[in-house]
């Protein structure tokens, strides 16, 4: 069965697998190098991994199927100058292999259910421009884009 639970210090090694395989998957795709480079987790990953479980304002999730770990989710929230919260998903991930059955969904129902309870206005989420996968995925739970950054690359 299929399911997200709070994830335990004891998961750290196996999200920071995770992660890992999250940035090799999306790395050379369209806007995958800055990405990379940027927005993601420095590898190894497992101390990011562990400083993000440890934080009390940072929810961290662990994508199961049959009590396996086959994904995760990281969110926070931020105060935004009008004193307004917005939710942040700064991780989302499913092993290519469990994806399709329902682990992703149960995975973002909790952040969404997360941000609802801490007031937040909105959720934000990031998804590459040549993914278009991810792209429904968000929007299968009503996200929209609400900003579009654009990228020259100089040689």
């Amino acid at each position: 069965m299929e399911g997200a639970r709070p994830v335990t210090g004891s998961d750290a090694p196996r999200l920071a697998e995770l992660v890992a395989e999250a940035v090799e998957e999306q790395r050379e795709g369209r806007g995958g190098r800055i990405w990379s480079a940027r927005e993601t987790r420095a590898l190894p990953a497992e101390d990011t991994v562990r400083a993000a479980i440890e934080d009390p304002d940072v929810l961290v999730l662990a994508g199961t199927i049959d009590e396996v770990v086959v994904g995760y989710a990281v969110a926070h929230q931020e105060v935004l100058r009008t004193g307004e919260r917005l939710g942040i998903v700064a991780d989302v991930f499913v092993d290519p292999g469990a994806r399709g059955v329902g682990v992703g969904e149960a995975l973002l129902d909790d952040v969404v259910a997360w941000c609802e309870a801490g007031g937040c206005i909105g959720i934000d989420a990031l998804a590459l421009p040549g993914n278009r996968a991810t792209k429904n995925f968000f929007e299968s739970f009503g996200f929209t884009a609400r900003s579009i950054i654009v990228h020259r690359k100089l040689t």
